[in-house]
């Protein structure tokens, strides 16, 4: 009877016990991509000490209104009210925070890192959105990742959080690049990634397929998160 009750009152105890807060990054991979394009990046914030979940969404099958909400859903499911939320973002998932903090924002959410972000959209939607190839690879998110002055990131409005934004300037398809303004990253320009508001800004000698590998943009990534700087201070 006495190990019975020890057992009952050790798990009330472990019901009644307040959750413990902690400081979660949410990684979000861009379009046409997976969560495992971004297993080195959360495997090194892990090996950091931070709670890290690596999201999968389906970018090529719904509007980024759909997939803001559906990523929306799954950090809900894994995170507290207390829990301190960054972001580690790939190309379009920048896109997809910007969306969540427009119209059901996190009010706990902490630094942003983006890498090669088209926060001002790319000239490459604009030149190849209309062909039937480019939404069959894209979706229909695909074609709301242009730089029309009304169209959808442009309404996205102003930023509520701290933002570093780390982007390449390495291409490696020359005929993206053609039809891009100045440096880029084979998909997206220099320019188009920085964001008004932002703490900190980087430009690597990175592509955009594989920036979020590359030493440099996941060392300054670690940076950022733990002071908002990508220099460590």
């Amino acid at each position: 009877m006495k190990k019975q009750g020890y057992i009952i009152v050790c798990l009330l105890c472990a019901l009644l016990r307040p959750v413990v807060a902690s400081e979660v990054v949410i990684v979000l991979h861009g379009l046409a991509r997976s969560s495992d394009s971004m297993t080195k990046m959360a495997d090194a914030l892990a090996a950091a000490g931070y709670t890290v979940h690596n999201l999968d969404y389906p970018s090529r099958h719904h509007p980024i209104e759909t997939l803001a909400e559906m990523v929306r859903c799954q950090i809900e499911a894994r995170t507290t009210s207390e829990d301190t939320i960054h972001f580690v973002t790939h190309s379009m998932g920048g896109i997809i925070v910007r969306s969540i903090q427009k119209d059901a924002p996190f009010d706990t959410i902490g630094r942003v890192v983006m890498l090669s972000p088209p926060n001002h959209g790319s000239e490459l939607v604009e030149a190849l959105g209309d062909y039937s190839v480019f939404e069959w690879i894209n979706g229909p998110a695909g074609n709301q990742l242009g730089t029309d002055p009304n169209g959808f990131i442009a309404q996205l409005g102003p930023i509520d959080f701290e933002l570093g934004v780390i982007t390449g300037d390495y291409s490696i398809n020359w005929i993206n690049s053609m039809m891009i303004p100045g440096d880029d990253d084979g998909k997206v320009s220099t320019e188009s990634a920085k964001l008004p508001g932002m703490r900190d800004y980087r430009i690597i000698h990175a592509t955009h397929p594989y920036i979020m590998v590359h030493e440099e943009a996941i060392t300054a990534t670690l940076h950022f998160l733990n002071s908002g700087r990508f220099d460590p201070e």
